[in-house]
């Protein structure tokens, strides 16, 4: 499965009784990537894989698989449980690099690399400002190897900051995570108060595999097999022509996920050729409160609906819920309202998302019993 993506938290802001703050996990085919780590997030992880352990036989989410901890902006309810996750992996021995990155502004960005303090306006949601309050709570002693890198999304410019002495030094480009063979990260700059980005897992189109089934029906050798599979056409004793292109299944498409982070609609990085195969967006409002989303640059179920289609994504799946909606119903009937064809859903926290190989989408609603799959609403 070349993505399982687990919303581990549903809400805007603050928490609900139903719902915690952000924090979402995709996990692919080289590793797996956190995307948020609002409060509490290491106690939801742990209550998801322990669901997982006991519900659903053979997958698993384990704490050694985690290679990058890539935050959307720095508000609270994003971040907030970041530092006590990072000190727990600590306790428990961890060993693996943790790659950190995050977006910033130009502004901060600059005099980061020229030693100089960060702007006295810089809000306390800018990153460097809280990732420096880390490093003196213990950030800097973290005792398995970690990289904190910073990046202007919009100019593509990042720099890696050092805990113990806050230099900045100026990377090349955006370090992908360590070992990754498959898959690649990517931040796409979004429109929020503060810096922000979504950001996307993509695993490139590959080759189709060897078709085995037909290759057993035909009773080949092994050597006819291996030069079948290589590439080489063979003659069979009576003459018959085998092609080795025939024998290769369909090649299989690009795919990837994208998570948004907080985002007015149509985010100024937002652009069609990206095309995910699932988009994970919020809809913090209703479209009742459209001067607020507006105000607030965050997105209504309408908003993220345009945005999944000016992306041309495949599947859009609604998250972040303001307080004020009780139930995700409301944001879901919106948004199929204005969804022509495209398919949606409406999270709730511990809900999953699976990308196949070939691009097909399927929700799974998280319940006592494990997950089961989802129904998906017609459109309007």
């Amino acid at each position: 499965m070349p993505f399982d993506v687990h919303v581990l938290g549903t809400a805007s802001a603050r928490p609900t009784g139903s719902r915690s703050v952000s924090g979402s996990i995709v996990k692919c085919a080289d590793g797996t990537v956190v995307v948020d780590a609002g409060e509490g997030f290491q106690e939801r992880y742990a209550a998801q894989r322990k669901h997982l352990k006991s519900k659903e036989k053979g997958v698993t989410l384990k704490p050694s698989s985690i290679d990058v901890l890539a935050f959307t902006h720095g508000h609270l309810d994003h971040t907030w449980g970041a530092l006590p996750w990072l000190q727990s992996m600590d306790l428990e021995h961890r060993q693996q690099p943790l790659l950190i990155l995050g977006p910033t502004s130009s502004e901060v960005l600059n005099a980061l690399l020229e030693g100089t303090p960060v702007p006295e306006d810089t809000p306390p949601a800018e990153l460097a400002r809280q990732w420096r309050a880390w490093f003196e709570l213990g950030g800097q002693y973290l005792g398995f190897p970690v990289r904190w890198v910073l990046g202007d999304c919009e100019s593509d410019q990042w720099i890696e900051l050092d805990p113990t002495t806050f230099k900045a030094v100026r990377l090349d480009e955006m370090p992908q995570p360590l070992g990754w063979k498959h898959c690649s990260l990517r931040s796409v700059p979004t429109t929020h108060s503060v810096p922000s980005c979504a950001w996307m897992v993509s695993k490139g189109s590959s080759k189709g595999a060897f078709d085995r089934k037909r290759a057993g029906a035909l009773d080949l050798s092994a050597d006819e097999r291996t030069q079948l599979a290589t590439g080489q056409d063979i003659t069979m004793v009576d003459g018959t022509n085998l092609h080795a292109s025939s024998f290769r299944l369909p090649d299989l498409p690009a795919t990837s996920v994208m998570i948004s982070g907080d985002t007015a609609s149509m985010a100024r990085g937002f652009t069609p050729e990206l095309a995910p195969t699932l988009l994970v967006h919020e809809a913090t409002f209703l479209e009742e409160q459209q001067d607020k989303a507006e105000e607030h640059l965050h997105s209504t179920a309408k908003g993220a609906v345009r945005s999944a289609r000016h992306l041309r994504a495949g599947f859009l799946a609604l998250t972040h819920y303001s307080n004020r909606i009780k139930s995700s119903d409301q944001p879901l009937e919106e948004a199929l309202q204005e969804a022509n064809g495209l398919p949606v859903v409406a999270l709730a926290d511990g809900d999953r998302m699976l990308v196949t190989e070939t691009g097909e989408v399927t929700h799974l609603v998280r319940n006592v019993d494990g997950w089961h799959e989802a129904s998906i609403a017609p459109n309007r």
